[in-house]
């Protein structure tokens, strides 16, 4: 159901003139490397991101009837000079993930990035 949900992801993203460039994750979350519109706000592209895949994959059984995503996200600006390590990052999830917790991964990339984040708010 992964590979339908992140090509279904990427027509999403397309449609706002977010252009996809990879779509991976697992069980517990997705990494998105696209373009950003100069028409549409960040909250607005992961809202599109969110809901349409989110009533698509409610429509394929009652296995999926509860899925949600969390009510939080993050988001990271990429240079182009670094868009295809980026791709190659996302690209490993599984293989990531084997030896490092969603949790830890997002610490890691926010102390990376010198983010401060309050815990209370970052996990639902």
């Amino acid at each position: 159901m992964r590979d339908e949900l992140w090509a279904y992801m990427a027509t999403t993203l397309n449609a706002i003139e977010c252009p996809a460039l990879k779509i991976c994750g697992v069980e517990d979350h997705v990494h998105i490397l696209c373009g950003l519109s100069r028409k549409i706000a960040i909250k607005e592209l992961v809202e599109e991101a969110k809901t349409g895949p989110s009533k698509w994959i409610k429509s394929k059984g009652d296995a999926y009837r509860e899925f949600h995503w969390q009510g939080g996200y993050g988001v990271f600006s990429v240079s182009e000079s670094n868009v295809a390590a980026v791709k190659a990052y996302i690209e490993k999830q599984e293989e990531h993930h084997r030896t490092m917790s969603f949790q830890d991964e997002f610490r890691l990339l926010c102390r990376r990035h010198q983010i401060e984040i309050d815990e209370r708010y970052v996990w639902d």
